[in-house]
């Protein structure tokens, strides 16, 4: 399973049910995607196929939403 927390423009937010404990968000688009660490900072871990403007924008977005996504990983898995 793997559920969406948001979407942006053409970028779609989400993460893998109990795919390891460190809370992290997916992202993906037409392009490719990328996976970012929100703890202890926001990071990125990896992509595919984006460039670097695309990876900046992401980054910012993940920062400004990190609370919402925060709260997403907990309420989804603690069912």
């Amino acid at each position: 399973m793997s559920p969406t927390v948001f979407r942006y423009k053409d970028y779609r937010f989400f993460f893998f049910s109990r795919e390891e404990e460190r809370v992290h968000i997916h992202v993906s688009c037409p392009d490719g995607g990328a996976k970012f660490w929100l703890e202890p900072i926001v990071s990125l871990n990896q992509h595919y196929g984006l460039s670097s403007r695309q990876l900046k924008e992401l980054h910012k977005v993940v920062e400004e939403h990190k609370d919402e996504i925060i709260r997403a990983w907990k309420r989804h898995l603690s069912r």
